[in-house]
Order: C-alpha cells, then sequence, then structure tokens
C-alpha cells in the first residue's frame, strides 16, 4: 500500500486543532513520529539517568543535553541545504537507517557493562547528527502535506505529538529503566525508529518540479543566508528563539540532577516529572487554535515565558512531588505555546524554495541554544548549586521578554507583501498597457575587462 496527498477539502470552515489528521499522509507520518518519539524520550531517560550512575558531576549529567543538542550546531546548514536539493524521502529514510545503528549500539555497550561516560556521550552526538540531519526534511514537508489554513494546527500537531511522546515516554522509560537497566530503552529506541522507516517507505510523495537549473550544496547555503541576511521579520523570530532558549535549557538540563540528588527520585519518579511536562504540552496543543483567536502571537508568546519562568523557579525550590508535577504541567502548556508560536511565525515568512534551509537556520539557533544553554548552566550548577542555577534561569526568561519592544513576531495577517526596492524600477521606453502583449524583457550587462 502506498500513501497519496488527498486533494484537500476548499470548505470555508475553520480548521480545527485535529483537522490535519483527515489527510491520511499526515495521520501515517504522525502517528509513526509519536511511536517514534515515545522511544527517543525513553532513550532520553536512560541516558540521563545512566550517566548519573555513572558520574556525580552535574556538569556530565548536563553535557548528556550538549551532546544531543551540539551536532545541529554543526551540520544544520548543509543538512537544510541538502533537503532542499535531494529527494526529502531518501533522505530521510538514509538517516532512520543511521539512528538505528546508533541506538542498537547504545543498547549493546550498556547490557555488556562496557559503557563509560565518554562512549555515552559519543554515541548521544552521534545519535544527535541524525537528528539534526533529519530536522529540516521533516520541518520542509510540513506544508507540503496540508493547506494553508490548517499549518498552524498541523505545526501545534507535531509539537503535540512530541509532547504526547514526552507525556508517555518518560514515565515509561523510567519504569523500563528501573525494571531492566537503561539497555532495555535504548533497543526499544532503535526498533521504533524502524516504525519510521516503514511509513516514509509506503509513502510515495509528487516529485518536485523545478525550472530552475539543480544547485550544489555550497551555493544552496549562500542563497538561504543571503535570504536570511534580507529578511527582518526572520531575523525577529531567530532573535526571540535564541533569548529564550538559552534560558530554558536550565529546565531539561539540570531535571535529571534536581530529581535524584535533591528530591531522592528514582528513574520512575524522573520519567513522571519529564511526562508531567508532556501531559501539559498536550493540553496546551488542544486549546492553542481558541487561544489564539484571542491573543496576538507576541501576546502567547509573552505569557509562555512567564509560565516556563514559574515552572523553572518550581523546579529549583519546591520539593512536594504533587505541586511540582502540577507546575512542570504548566510548564509544559507554556512550552507548546512558545516553541509553537515561533515555528509558525518562521514558516510564514519563508518561500517553499527555502524553505528547509530557513527552517535549518531555526533549528541551529534553537538546538544551539539548548546545547549551550545546558552546558553554561551545568557548569553554574557546579559553581552555586543546581537550586540557585535554576533561579538565575528563570530571571533571565523575564528579563528576556524586553526583547518583544523591540523585535516583534509578525504573523500572517500582518505579514508584509511590499516589494522590497532592492534595485531600481525599471526604465520603460515604451508606454505599454498592461492588457498588452507578449513582451520580451532583455538584461543588458557591461563588464569592466
Amino acid at each position: 500500500m502506498t500513501l497519496h496527498r488527498e486533494i484537500p477539502n476548499n470548505s470555508p470552515a475553520r480548521a480545527s486543532a485535529w483537522s490535519p489528521l483527515r489527510n491520511s499522509i499526515f495521520r501515517a507520518l504522525w502517528i509513526a513520529t509519536v511511536v517514534s518519539n515515545i522511544g527517543t524520550w525513553m532513550q532520553d531517560v536512560g541516558e540521563s539517568w545512566l550517566m548519573t550512575s555513572l558520574s556525580a558531576s552535574p556538569v556530565l549529567v548536563a553535557l548528556v543535553e550538549t551532546a544531543g543538542a551540539l551536532p545541529v550546531v554543526l551540520v544544520a546548514l548543509p543538512a537544510g541545504a541538502l533537503a532542499d536539493i535531494v529527494d526529502r524521502r531518501r533522505l530521510l529514510l538514509f538517516m532512520q537507517g543511521w539512528m538505528v545503528i546508533a541506538a542498537g549500539a547504545m543498547g549493546a555497550l550498556a547490557l555488556l557493562g562496557q559503557m563509560t561516560p565518554s562512549r555515552l556521550l559519543s554515541l548521544t552526538f552521534l545519535l544527535g547528527i541524525g537528528t539534526a540531519m533529519s530536522n529540516p526534511a521533516w520541518q520542509a514537508i510540513t506544508p507540503e502535506l496540508v493547506p494553508a489554513e490548517e499549518l498552524p494546527a498541523s505545526i501545534a500537531l507535531s509539537g503535540a505529538g512530541i509532547n504526547i511522546a514526552r507525556a508517555i515516554g518518560p514515565a515509561l522509560g523510567g519504569f523500563i529503566v528501573a525494571a531492566s537497566g537503561p539497555w532495555a530503552v535504548f533497543f526499544l529506541n532503535a526498533i521504533s525508529f524502524i516504525a519510521i522507516m516503514v511509513v516514509l517507505y509506503r509513502w510515495q510523495p509528487s516529485r518536485r518540479k523545478s525550472k530552475l537549473p539543480s544547485e550544489d550544496i555550497v551555493g544552496a547555503m549562500r542563497t538561504g543566508t543571503r535570504y536570511l541576511r534580507h529578511s527582518p521579520e526572520l531575523q525577529t523570530v531567530l532573535v526571540r528563539s535564541g533569548i529564550f532558549v538559552i534560558c530554558a535549557s536550565a529546565l531539561w538540563a539540570l531535571l535529571a540532577q534536581q530529581a535524584r540528588r535533591h528530591l531522592g527520585l528514582g528513574s520512575f519518579g524522573y520519567g513522571l516529572l519529564l511526562g508531567c511536562i508532556g501531559f501539559g504540552a498536550v493540553v496546551g496543543a488542544w486549546f492553542l487554535p481558541k487561544i489564539r483567536e484571542r491573543l496576538s502571537m507576541n501576546s502567547l508568546v509573552a505569557a509562555g515565558t512567564v509560565g516556563f519562568a514559574l515552572a523553572t523557579i518550581s523546579l529549583a525550590y519546591v520539593h512536594s512531588f504533587a505541586v511540582l508535577a502540577v507546575a512542570l504541567a504548566v510548564g509544559g502548556v507554556a512550552w507548546i505555546a512558545v516553541l509553537s508560536s515561533l515555528n509558525v511565525a518562521a514558516q510564514i515568512v519563508t518561500p517553499s524554495w527555502v524553505r528547509a534551509r530557513v527552517m535549518a537556520v531555526y533549528l541551529l539557533v534553537f538546538f544551539g541554544g539548548l546545547a549551550g544553554g545546558s552546558a553554561v548552566w551545568g557548569f553554574a550548577a557546579a559553581r552555586v548549586g543546581v537550586s540557585v542555577a535554576l533561579l538565575f534561569a528563570a530571571v533571565g526568561l523575564l528579563i528576556g521578554l524586553t526583547a518583544t519592544w523591540r523585535y516583534r513576531l509578525v504573523g500572517d495577517e500582518e505579514l508584509s507583501l511590499t516589494p522590497s526596492m532592492h534595485w531600481p524600477e525599471p526604465i520603460v521606453m515604451i508606454d505599454a498597457r498592461p492588457e498588452e502583449g507578449p513582451a520580451i524583457t532583455v538584461m543588458e550587462y557591461r563588464i569592466d575587462p
């Protein structure tokens, strides 16, 4: 059986939060990615918990997050250029196979008792390479799967799928780690990537056609960079993303350390706390379409930033598991509100021909901030303590809101389509009326020998 895109219904009905799931391609890929993301979050619990067993250093524990995010910084631009040039389906199939091998190797070393901190960080880095090479292609194919009016809902659903997995995967992963050991979740994650491969193999997308000559990777990277340099709306998205994620990374980097050393929780308790963030994000995704009708994009991002700052402070000083679980669920709502808004803002200001490259830069900023921020907050926790480091991160989130005044996100209703006038308007030698034609345009260049 092969999957083909369904003709969208042109009815004027408003797109609901779940309407993209009526599309068979989007639905199949969404279900497969949820399954795979459950495995990924199980893997995340296994990696972080295994590192806390191998070392008591908060720096090494935080570097697990860095090792997973750093590959995006290194390969995001070539990955985005490659996704705009080659067949995206084949690229995704290859990288899923890469991640099967990396996760399987991690499981084998853990099962045999041969895992060390350096090997764990190295394999986490290799697994991150697969994610980094896949992400731009995933981001770029989403607008090809659904109608334009369903794009915000489809992006929110993609985020919700990640967070459904985050709600299920960590708790399930913590239970499996406690019952069998980290090696089991590593092998299960390898199997989950196979689910993606099966759906991608059955999907037969329409062939991309272009009258332009094919690009090489270096030329495509230059074109994408040039587009970014002349797009102030996109620059605004990148600035706001970087400011948010650098401070928000503290919660993700230090949650395992705080759960084990300060709250005295086991792997299952740690997984439940991660699951609370995912549960909150799923709830947030459900209500986001209605919230967007009442709040502007900038107001929604500001409210989400405040909510995540409060969750970060709660992790620092709340010692009741029940109260902290509620606070982290609120943080999950805030997380999906901010990320979904930033992602939509990046998508709507970007044309399709350069979308993968632009989204690669967006992911570079996001994961670069996550990687760098995790390392910074890990070193800060080693010097001043985990709770104080989390407090500083929350204050940083609130201070970052001042960027809203200067860097305002542009929604689709605010997008300016005014020509840039980068070149002067051509001089017309004859007075031609719009209905006349056809016309031949000749450009003459004078080259200084």
